[in-house]
């Protein structure tokens, strides 16, 4: 063999060596890549299966959390001590002796209650419009800056006669909420309800026993019974009061300054509270 054949042979043995080196790389690339993949995959399902149970524990602790609270409640008074033994455990037998709760988790353990916010606020709109909301900011001018305030009107109730309602500020809105149904847990009441209208003979407890009045600052409600099927002849923010109270059908009579909500409000509490008032009058004499 000549020198040039020699030559050209050692090339091509070289051009080989290195296309097998470089497939063999190009092989093990794609074999790094495909084992990457595999572990991307395996971390998103453990994140994915991670998150469904985070999920899952949010649902479970948004259902569970009153329950767990009460579990882990100490009372503090005498009171709550009873409650918590089993001593008392209905919450017409507190509100009929006139002893006074201090602890919201007395009420939270007797009965069942439903909240809801009233529209004391209004959103900033053009030339002073602006749609209702539950939240009214206020502001006070200090060294910072304006600093906001938020207060809102919370009512809690569980349909079945039994009403509170509280008002609570804060810094923030959630804060606020918080404690407005916290004082609204503290001040519930007893209504007692009938089927009093003079058109309507049924044996339902869905309207009040007599026509009752409700005064707090100029604003006056006056709630008359009605017969069944009527519904809440009353105003918007009025409806969720009566509701949460569990009456289903009233005729209503208003005065005074009624877009102030706050005292329409209280107005309608005071007219539910008489109702269990004048029938105490009644059976004493």
């Amino acid at each position: 063999m000549t020198d040039k054949t020699k030559k050209t042979s050692q090339t091509k043995k070289d051009i080989e060596k290195e296309i097998e080196e470089k497939a063999e790389l190009i092989a093990e690339k794609e074999i790094e890549k495909d084992l990457i993949g595999e572990k991307v995959d395996e971390e998103k399902e453990k994140k994915s299966e991670s998150d469904r149970e985070r999920g899952r524990f949010v649902r479970k602790s948004r259902e569970e959390t009153e329950r767990e609270a009460i579990a882990a409640w100490e009372p503090k008074t005498t009171l709550g001590m009873e409650v918590k033994i089993g001593k008392i455990k209905n919450i017409d037998e507190i509100l009929d002796s006139g002893r006074k709760i201090l602890e919201p988790e007395i009420v939270d353990s007797l009965i069942n209650l439903k909240s809801d916010l009233i529209s004391i606020g209004q959103s900033k709109g053009k030339f002073g419009g602006g749609k209702r909301r539950a939240w009214r900011q206020t502001q006070r001018k200090k060294k910072e800056g304006n600093v906001p305030t938020f207060s809102t009107m919370a009512i809690v109730g569980d349909e079945k006669g039994h009403i509170g309602v509280g008002s609570g500020k804060a810094k923030e809105t959630l804060p606020a909420r918080d404690k407005a149904i916290r004082k609204a847990k503290l001040n519930i009441i007893k209504v007692k309800r009938e089927c009093s209208a003079f058109d309507c003979d049924c044996s339902e407890l869905h309207t009040v026993p007599f026509k009752v009045t409700g005064k707090a600052g100029s604003v006056s409600v006056t709630l008359i019974p009605a017969p069944q099927g009527t519904g809440l002849v009353v105003g918007k923010e009025l409806k969720k009061v009566l509701i949460l109270a569990g009456i289903k059908d009233v005729y209503s009579k208003t005065s005074g300054s009624i877009r102030t909500t706050f005292n329409t409000v209280k107005a309608c509490i005071e007219a539910l509270k008489k109702t269990n008032m004048e029938i105490k009058k009644w059976k004493q004499n």
